[in-house]
């Protein structure tokens, strides 16, 4: 696995994490921000759980990331077909 930079403040790293998106110059894993921002905490108190290790932007990116995925694989995730 490469090390990457997915968007201006998300990267990977075999290194850190197993190679899980990181923000950038931290160990804090996106995918616990993003069930921060899913369980309905203002991102003010996200950036002051975390110490102000990550911005407002960086919690941004990650959501634009997040929802461009879901976009793009949200076939994947059908638990069942809608009758017509």
């Amino acid at each position: 696995m490469k090390s990457g930079l997915i968007g201006r403040y998300i990267v990977t790293d075999p290194a850190i994490c197993h190679g899980k998106p990181t923000f950038r110059g931290t160990r804090i894993l996106v995918a616990d921000v993003l069930e921060q921002v899913a369980d309905g905490l203002a991102w003010e108190s996200i950036v002051e759980e975390w110490r102000g290790s990550i911005t407002f932007d960086a919690i941004g990116e990650a959501v634009r990331l997040s929802r461009q995925a879901f976009l793009e694989h949200a076939d994947q995730y059908m638990v069942e077909q809608l009758a017509a």
